[in-house]
């Protein structure tokens, strides 16, 4: 009897799989599509993460890293900030769309808590313990959520851009901050790092940075020397590290 119900239990985890959605929301007049992931044999409530996607879009590869979180016990929201779950590969299409937001912050940091409003509402979700994760376009973003003063346990940008018109006052970042970047980015200047780091600090932020030598900008993305960007490489090391990174911050902030 003991055996046979071990082996029911083994069956059972083995049956278990990461149960991935499309959900659709709104931000004003604009649709959004956005993709969550889950375990659903895992019991009871358990923290959320916030995936931001790349320029590009809400692609494939935004998609594999909810799923990531997913299996590591994580309830994923990986949100749309185009609308309509718009992808391309044209590095053109790309920057416009991107570059909307680059110009209006305030817009693009609702847009970002309209998708932190669906995952709170999950009802696997405990809405007390939630995190953003972000790629380049998407770790500016996140960035931005943690400078509005959003209420969330903590934000990792991966190779995001640092600068801001709206840089954050004294307080206002309740969230803490990892920022995970390549050594030889060049796509962020010295003053721009320089001038990040001081915001922290005169905000009171609770925030570090990796640096990963020999990182180049989108270090994290396989697929992403494939654009002929130049500066842009992935770097297996730097991601791994990175992402080993992440998950040590989330054991200390979900504690």
């Amino acid at each position: 009897m003991k055996w046979c119900f071990l082996a029911l239990l083994i069956a059972g985890v083995a049956q278990a799989a990461v149960k991935t959605e499309t959900v659709e929301y709104k931000d004003g007049d604009v649709t959004l599509k956005g993709y969550l992931a889950y375990d659903d044999a895992k019991p009871g409530k358990r923290p959320g993460v916030l995936v931001i996607h790349e320029w590009w879009g809400l692609n494939e590869y935004a998609k594999s890293r909810a799923e990531q979180l997913a299996k590591l016990g994580y309830v994923a929201f990986a949100a749309d900030m185009y609308g309509d779950g718009f992808v391309t590969t044209s590095a053109e299409e790309a920057g416009k769309h991107a570059g909307q937001f680059k110009e209006d912050r305030v817009a693009g940091r609702r847009r970002i808590r309209a998708g932190l409003a669906v995952l709170q509402q999950q009802k696997l979700v405990d809405a007390h313990r939630i995190a953003a994760i972000g790629y380049c376009f998407g770790g500016t973003s996140v960035l931005e959520l943690a400078r509005s003063g959003a209420d969330v346990a903590g934000v990792v940008s991966f190779h995001g851009g640092l600068a801001t018109p709206l840089p954050a006052k004294a307080g206002e970042v309740k969230a803490k901050v990892l920022v995970c970047h390549g050594a030889d980015d060049a796509f962020e200047s010295p003053a721009e790092i320089a001038a990040f780091q001081q915001e922290m600090r005169e905000a009171g932020a609770d925030w570090r940075m990796i640096y990963y030598g020999g990182a180049l900008h989108s270090f994290t993305n396989p697929q992403s020397g494939k654009f002929g960007i130049p500066g842009v490489a992935y770097n297996e090391k730097a991601d791994r590290r990175s992402w080993a990174d992440m998950q040590q911050f989330f054991a200390e902030i979900f504690r």
